[in-house]
């Protein structure tokens, strides 16, 4: 039986914990900019990353007129995004 709260990371078995570590790091690998590989080395054949910064993921496809913002309207943008991931993260923190 699995108690409520902090008190089930001591309960929860050696192989859940490795699978959820194996889950964490094939997500992480998953999400990598694929042009510059881990921590920006840029090892490979492709050419340069499309990329404007980490964790853009367009393709040259979907831009939804992401490139006819100013550079401070990209800015803005991206803040506003940061600062709304951090208060949902807030929020499910406060319902746990």
């Amino acid at each position: 039986d699995i108690p409520s709260g902090f008190a089930a990371l001591d309960a929860i078995p050696g192989m859940v914990w490795a699978q959820m570590i194996a889950t964490w790091t094939m997500m992480e690998a998953a999400n990598q900019d694929q042009y510059a590989a881990p921590w920006g080395l840029n090892m490979n054949s492709l050419d340069d990353s499309p990329a404007e910064f980490k964790g853009d993921f367009r393709n040259g496809f979907l831009d939804f007129g992401w490139d006819k913002f100013s550079d401070d309207a990209k800015m803005r943008k991206r803040a506003i995004e940061l600062n709304n991931g951090r208060a949902a993260q807030m929020g499910i923190l406060g319902l746990m």
